[in-house]
């Protein structure tokens, strides 16, 4: 093959030496702007997973790379002068300007001829001339943007600010400085590369940039390699005591916002993107470095195994795309993370250490028992005293209040409709249904959408409470939740709006019923989608009724026996399409700004509040998002929520999405819990409310996680529980929880042992001379003989 490379950065240059490796015969070019011995940045972080396949790929330039490792096990945490250290981790790092000097030598070795000091020649001209054209080009590809048409880029440009930078100081383990100053809270990201630097990136939001006077360059254009010397020094200044006296290294050092890449395709013909071309994630998750070389690794492994390059470049996307996305959707969890850090300033300390570890949902709380049991035991213990609880034990299994109501543990099952009534007339169905997943331990069960009224059903299959005999069947229910089991019940009312009159999920979900169509009504005659209804804009005496129907239901749910009610104004339902701007294109007090928005929903919850006794506690379930340009946004929700707080609203459940057909959420583990970690802190928090998690929380680490990190109070789980309705009791014995918060029911108490299985039937002999972590946990640290001394 003829290939041509355009970036001689580690990705393009370890791509030529492998293809090189793998055929002599091919011949390869590149052609990189810079000179040999330019570099910028300063240190490049490894995991051990991607040092083992460059091990098995090319063990020379493993072998060079292994012999200039820093490495350490360690993350240090400074919070305001408090100092945190968490081990178990694993890093090994090197200097970014020794990488490229070790892959220049093997790709000269190899016989790869490389440009310096030249641009590549246009792409139209490499691309008739050669079998490959590699676009390794960097964030600002040339490539990519002259056939940006074909590449479907997406550049999105982040709200912090940053600077890489390098100190003479050499940190010990990974190092983050957090410094809450008069301007804001900033932060540095800090490791060792060598036995004489560490990188160091300053990092905080562009508003604390601005006040702390970082801007006053901001409008000067530095010529290439020359550094930001003002900032240098204002930060020189501030982070002095961190510093201790040493020197801040620059190398083309300025203020930077970070851009999220991403591609719709990564190939062209025989034009394919690498590393930072194709994909970037925040430094915060890891190493654009490592990305490329993965990259490098997957396409030189494609074309070799596969007949045709359209094949092979077809097959290296497959393969990398996943890994990319992963990474980035914990990159970006990262980022945001570090964008909101101001939020956290109330935190207890160790929460505040907890809370950015687990920033990325990568690391977890049983992965930091595993690494670092020691501070694991610490943060249960502070969880236990800010509950003010007798035991320590899981976060999950701590009592929690939802107004005046006591919940055992923070286990809530998730409202999931079943479409399974008669005439809106629950049955056995439903009693087997919620009794199970109360007998399961749950501290709350929740009920699916009780609908209103007839025209607010869903589906006919949708139950209701607008009959007396509705009322006495719900009973039935709650009765045996509360004569069997631990657990309280809550019931969701609702009203379908524009979404209602369909056929049963597994008929066709959101498809309008073929036969025993009823009226649907909405704020706008705007349909949900393509296909669905289109809706009557509801009348002033639409309204009336709809309020006076919540008002006899909330009554009914009172006289039914339930524990709670919870107002459902998510999900594109009525209420929910009321608060969102694209549902709701009224002109009149119930739509245009937010505030007409709310009023609606606001008019039926305060309805409901009233006609429920005060020891019964009103909840709300939100979209905070609607996964579309024009729609509701993170920011609009912590006003929603504001607004139903002061109106009485117990506690926020907090969901997203399902407010118009062509939503495009971002999914992934956990994905909505950020949501109600904002509205837990900026407003609900502070007003004493708790805060539900909802979304693809599937295992009791995620649950303790969330809540030890402080990101929300308790969590909702739906499909989890359909999985397994014991999943809470389960969840205490895999934790080996004996206690309040999960007691078995006295018919199951001989089940409360996990069964014993093939790898727990055979008991292993001891094998080795010392236990592994008889000392309790290894704290590897970088301390290399030769220190620089401060200047």
């Amino acid at each position: 093959m003829r290939i041509a490379i355009a970036g001689g950065g580690p990705g393009g240059l370890y791509f030529a030496a492998l293809m090189k490796q793998l055929d002599p015969a091919h011949e390869v070019t590149v052609w990189e702007r810079n000179a040999p011995d330019d570099t910028f940045g300063f240190g490049v972080v490894f995991s051990d997973e991607t040092l083992g396949g460059i091990g098995n790929a090319d063990d020379v330039v493993h072998a060079a790379m292994e012999s200039r490792f820093a490495r350490w096990t360690d993350i240090d945490i400074e919070v305001d002068g408090e100092r945190f250290t968490v081990g178990g981790q694993g890093f090994a790092a090197m200097s970014r300007k020794e990488l490229l000097q070790i892959l220049q030598r093997r790709a000269a070795d190899l016989g790869v001829t490389v440009h310096y000091r030249a641009e590549a020649p246009g792409v139209d001209e490499l691309r008739a001339t050669h079998d490959l054209v590699l676009a390794a080009d960097g964030l600002n590809s040339a490539v990519r943007t002259t056939y940006a048409d074909v590449f479907g880029p997406s550049l999105d440009r982040r709200h912090n600010k940053y600077i890489w930078l390098g100190t003479d100081l050499v940190f010990e383990a990974f190092q983050f400085y957090v410094k809450r100053t008069q301007w804001g809270t900033m932060q540095i990201h800090g490791y060792p590369y060598s036995d004489t630097g560490s990188t160091f990136i300053v990092e905080m939001h562009e508003d604390v940039w601005r006040r702390a006077g970082f801007d006053r360059t901001e409008d000067r254009v530095f010529p290439p390699g020359a550094s930001d010397e003002y900032a240098v020094a204002r930060i020189a200044e501030i982070f002095a005591d961190e510093l201790q006296g040493h020197r801040i290294l620059t190398n083309n050092s300025k203020w930077l916002n970070f851009t999220t890449v991403r591609n719709e395709r990564w190939s062209d013909g025989n034009v394919v993107l690498l590393g930072d071309a194709a994909h970037t994630a925040h430094f915060s998750i890891g190493s654009g470095t490592k990305l490329a070389m993965e990259d490098a690794l997957a396409l030189a492994a494609c074309l070799h195994e596969q007949p045709t390059v359209a094949e092979a470049l077809a097959a290296y996307e497959a393969e990398r795309r996943p890994v990319v996305e992963s990474t980035q959707r914990a990159a970006q969890a990262s980022l945001e993370w570090f964008e909101n850090i101001g939020m956290y300033a109330g935190q207890d300390p160790a929460q505040f250490v907890f809370n950015l570890l687990t920033r990325s949902r990568r690391i977890t709380f049983e992965n930091l028992k595993e690494r670092d049991a020691e501070f694991a035991g610490r943060l249960e213990a502070e969880f236990a005293r800010r509950q003010q609880a007798s035991e320590v034990a899981p976060a999950m299994f701590q009592p929690v209040r939802i107004g005046p109501l006591e919940l055992r543990n923070r286990v809530v099952v998730s409202p999931m409709d079943m479409y399974s009534a008669d005439d809106g007339v629950p049955g056995d169905f439903h009693l087997v249904h919620l009794g199970s997943k109360a007998l399961g331990g749950a501290g709350l069960v929740m009920s699916e959408m009780v609908c209103v009224s007839p025209e607010g059903r869903i589906t006919p299959g949708c139950p209701g409470l607008w009959t007396d005999e509705q009322r006495d069947a719900w009973r039935r229910i709650t009765d045996f939740v509360h004569d069997r089991t631990t657990a309280k019940i809550g019931l969701q009312l609702g009203h379908s709006g524009r979404k209602g009159s369909t056929r049963l999920m597994w008929d066709g979900m959101d498809e309008p019923l073929d036969e025993g169509n009823w009226e649907v009504i909405a704020p706008s005659a705007v349909p949900y989608g393509a296909g669905c209804h289109v809706p009557r804009e509801a009348t002033r005496a639409d309204l009336d009724k709809v309020v006076a129907d919540f008002t006899a239901a909330a009554e009914r749910a009172v006289a039914a026996g339930f524990d709670l009610v919870e107002v459902h104004a998510a999900h594109g339902y009525l209420l929910s399409s009321f608060l969102s701007p694209v549902a709701n294109r009224r002109t009149d007090a119930y739509g245009g700004c937010p505030e007409n928005r709310l009023r609606f929903p606001l008019e039926v919850f305060d309805a409901v509040r009233q006609a429920v006794p005060p020891g019964i506690p009103v909840t709300v379930r939100i979209s905070a998002t609607d996964w579309m340009p024009g729609g509701t946004t993170a920011d609009d929700a912590v006003d929603v929520a504001r607004a139903f707080i002061e109106h009485g609203a117990a506690a926020i459940d907090v969901s997203s999405g399902q407010v118009a057909k062509d939503e495009k959420p971002t999914f992934g583990r956990s994905y909505q819990t950020p949501f109600a970690d904002r509205i837990r802190h900026r407003v609900a928090g502070p007003a004493g409310v708790p805060v539900i998690a909802v979304g693809a929380i599937s295992s009791y680490d995620d649950v303790n996680s969330i809540l030890l990190a402080g990101r929300a109070d308790l969590c909702a789980l739906g499909r989890t529980h359909l999985y397994d309705p014991q999943w809470t009791l389960h969840a205490a014995a895999e934790q080996e929880y004996r206690g309040a918060g999960a007691e078995w029911p006295v018919q199951w108490t001989a089940g409360r042992r996990r069964p014993p299985t093939s790898r727990t039937d055979k008991v292993p002999p001891r094998l080795s001379l010392l236990r592994e972590g008889a000392g309790g946990t290894v704290h590897l640290r970088w301390t290399p003989a030769a220190r620089t001394v401060p200047a």
